[in-house]
């Protein structure tokens, strides 16, 4: 599984990283964490606002930082 964090780098970015991480670890997944800074790249998702994310390449969420238990439900 491919997760993939859509954001310039900003502190909701970073958040939103580490609230992925640790819900697709507490689910014991295996998955790779990238994280697309190139806002040309992002806009190829069609996410206008950011932190967004992405996985396996569809988006799940953009403009803002779901909890843990919300990250988990949509990686289940």
């Amino acid at each position: 599984m491919k997760l993939q964090i859509l954001g310039t780098g900003c502190p909701k970015c970073k958040k939103l990283a580490d609230t992925a991480q640790a819900a697709a670890d507490e689910l014991g997944l295996d998955y790779e964490l990238e994280k697309i800074t190139d806002i040309n790249e992002i806009m190829k998702f069609g996410v206008m606002l950011t932190p967004g994310l992405a996985v396996d390449g569809t988006v799940k969420v953009s403009g803002k930082v779901p909890s843990v238990d919300e990250i988990k439900q949509m990686l289940s």
